[in-house]
Formats: structure tokens, C-alpha cells, sequence
């Protein structure tokens, strides 16, 4: 059996966090590991618990919006953030939320199909995203280990082509 994927929720309206609460009590995949109304116990919360993915109200209480939270969470801690809000965004904060390199956006009211198809595409492409960076990073060792290799083959100074190794005697 699969483990189920744990959310963060950081939400700062009770009525929206009780909707959320509905929506994932039928969609049994995944578990919600805390509810937070602020970015700075979001960030902590993230360290501490490690959820599968952040579901990030723009707009929180505190010093610290959303859009900073959820920054601070991706770069350290590697855990994809799908945003929430209800209201309208412009230009300035677009250029703000894309920064922060969110992995989706969800319109306020929240529909329960809507927010399964987001955080499963969330999930996917952080999962894809691991494998490319372990794959490039397993190239960039075999390429060290060619080069290394290159190094201990006798190769012709001024021909760059590989010296014979199996000469014959007398030859």
C-alpha cells in the first residue's frame, strides 16, 4: 500500500480551512499533518514535519505573506507549495509568485476535483524533478570517471589518436 501524502495547510480563515478539512476527508490519499494561519509557523512547521506539499494561502496573518513562506520552504526544504487564494492578483505580485517557483495555483472557493488534479501534478512533477536531478548528477560522475580514464590512456601528442598498447616485439 502506498503512504499517503501529507499536506500543509496554511490558511488564515477558519471557514476555508474547514472546507479544505471536507475536501480531504474524501480524498483518501492524503492526510493533513497541520494547519497553520501564519508564513513564519509555515516555514518552521515545513522544517519540522516535512510534508509532501504546502497548500499556501497568499494572503496570512503576521509579517510574513504567503508568497515569502512559500519561497523560504522551496529553497530550503525542497517541498513543493500549491497557492490558495480568493483574490485577484496583480502584476507586481505576479512577478512575486513566480519567483517563488509554485507548482500551482488554486482559485478560492475550492472544488474538491480541482484540488485533487493540483496536488497530484504537484506530487508528479516533484517527483520527476528528483529523478532529472539525480539522473544529471549521475551523468556528471560518469563523465568525471571518463575523463579520468582518458588521462591513463597513452594518446599521441601531436595526433591526439590513441597510441598502439599491444605492440609486437620487434616492431
Amino acid at each position: 500500500m502506498t503512504a499517503k501524502a501529507s499536506i500543509l495547510i496554511v490558511e488564515d480563515d477558519a471557514f476555508n480551512v474547514a472546507m479544505l478539512r471536507d475536501h480531504f476527508d474524501s480524498l483518501k490519499e492524503y492526510e493533513i499533518c497541520s494547519v497553520t494561519d501564519n508564513g513564519e509557523d509555515a516555514v518552521r512547521m515545513a522544517g519540522e514535519r516535512r510534508p509532501g506539499l504546502v497548500l499556501m494561502d497568499i494572503v496570512l496573518k503576521g509579517r510574513m505573506d504567503g508568497i515569502e513562506a512559500a519561497a523560504e520552504i522551496y529553497s530550503r526544504f525542497n517541498i513543493p507549495v500549491v497557492y490558495l487564494t480568493g483574490d485577484s492578483i496583480d502584476m507586481d505580485k505576479l512577478s512575486r509568485v513566480k519567483m517563488s517557483e509554485p507548482f500551482g495555483y488554486i482559485r478560492k472557493p475550492v472544488q474538491a476535483r480541482e484540488l485533487q488534479i493540483v496536488i497530484e501534478m504537484a506530487l508528479y512533477k516533484q517527483k520527476v524533478d528528483g529523478e532529472r536531478k539525480e539522473m544529471v548528477a549521475e551523468l556528471l560522475n560518469a563523465l568525471d570517471s571518463i575523463k579520468e580514464l582518458k588521462a591513463l590512456i597513452p594518446m599521441c601528442v601531436s595526433c591526439d589518436k590513441f597510441a598502439a598498447v599491444n605492440k609486437q616485439k620487434g616492431q
